[in-house]
């Protein structure tokens, strides 16, 4: 079933703070979204938190790259998205257990 919205996240080595993210993301009161998570090239160990988070949960994808930059991983994520409506959250941040609820009133 195709996602009302995809979350496009870009991660490079922020293994300290990846997992916050994705679990504020999975904590989210609209369940209707897609996670994609493009690596772009990270050294450390956020390709193994990725990884982990997509076996676990079908709404997430996982996609790796060489390290080309933000923009272009956020381009390689729009281009792998689903959604009807599309947003972006920064692998060191985190969102508000409601903040995608209006997305849920817009169907």
């Amino acid at each position: 079933m195709t996602p009302l919205l995809s979350i496009i996240t870009p991660v490079r080595n922020t293994e300290l703070f990846l997992r916050e993210c994705i679990n504020s993301i999975l904590a989210q009161e609209f369940e209707d979204w897609e996670l994609i998570l493009v690596d772009d090239g990270s050294t450390d160990h956020s390709p193994d938190i990725c990884k982990e988070y997509s076996l676990s949960d079908t709404r997430i994808k996982y996609l790796r790259q060489s390290h080309q930059g933000q923009g272009i991983a956020k381009n390689k994520g729009i281009s792998q998205s689903e959604g009807k409506y599309l947003t972006f959250v920064d692998s060191d941040d985190t969102v508000r257990e409601d903040s995608y609820r209006e997305y849920g009133n817009s169907g």
